[in-house]
């Protein structure tokens, strides 16, 4: 059947897929929770939940750089890739040999559509509905209040990087109450160094779990020489746009007790 992705692309997918590879580690754990363990095949060195996949599954190498050739010793006959977290030049290899159909995930509304999608692809739409109903119910039933906190969401470091108002990132700092101190609406992940960090005046820095794991001697760093407030956040709460969404809501509620 062909399905149009969310990038606009028309994919052939085969009617029943029965060899999945996942090259995104929030849409591998989506998968194991539509209960499609029998029929993913390989994911991504990256894709650490669930954990007994992490230990059972083929690993392809990672999210920019996986490996063509173990791709290609699984025969998949659907890649599950994101356009953000995929290389063009990785998808340009791959789409001329197997149907890859590619999420482009940036807010709530496009994370249940990619989980319909892929729900539909697999003859999973009721289990995907539900997961969709459930998320839903949670961010109405534990949606914080606006903060107005300018806050400076950071992924990485040596150096120093943000992210701006055109990430999913950025969606979920507004769900959780706060403002993304950065203003530029097409900025992705800017470098940023420190004196343009102090420029910003941001009123809390968040020091994202993953990709960089950040930890309490970053939070001392900002706090004693640059007098900024900082706090440790679970990056996954901010940045997986799969079933994990399920618990993010209630974490942005017992982050608001955290700063008060």
């Amino acid at each position: 059947m062909e399905i149009i992705d969310q990038i606009g692309r028309r994919v052939n997918v085969p009617d029943d897929p029965q060899r999945i590879v996942s090259l995104v580690p929030s849409q591998s754990e989506f998968l194991a929770d539509i209960q499609l363990g029998d029929r993913v095949v390989g994911i991504t060195r990256f894709c650490e939940r669930p954990r007994d996949w992490f230990y059972s599954k083929a690993r392809v190498g990672g999210t920019k750089d996986p490996d063509l050739e173990r791709i290609a010793a699984l025969k998949p006959d659907l890649i599950l890739g994101n356009f953000e977290e995929n290389t063009k030049k990785t998808i340009h290899e791959l789409e001329h040999r197997y149907p890859v159909w590619l999420s482009d995930v940036k807010d709530l509304s496009t994370a249940y559509a990619m989980m319909h999608d892929i729900g539909q692809m697999t003859h999973r739409q009721d289990l995907s509905q539900q997961w969709i109903a459930n998320i839903h119910d949670q961010f109405e039933k534990h949606s914080p209040e606006k903060t107005g906190l300018r806050v400076l969401y950071l992924i990485w470091k040596d150096p120093y990087m943000a992210a701006g108002r055109d990430t999913f990132i950025h969606s979920m700092l507004e769900e959780a109450g706060f403002e993304n101190v950065l203003s530029d609406p097409k900025s992705r992940y800017p470098k940023l160094e420190f004196e343009e960090i102090e420029a910003l005046k941001p009123d809390l820095v968040f020091l994202s779990s993953e990709p960089y794991p950040f930890s309490e001697e970053h939070i001392a760093e900002f706090q004693n020489y640059f007098g900024l407030r900082a706090l440790t956040v679970d990056g996954a709460a901010f940045s997986w746009y799969g079933t994990r969404l399920l618990h993010s809501a209630k974490y942005f509620g017992e982050l608001h007790s955290r700063i008060k």
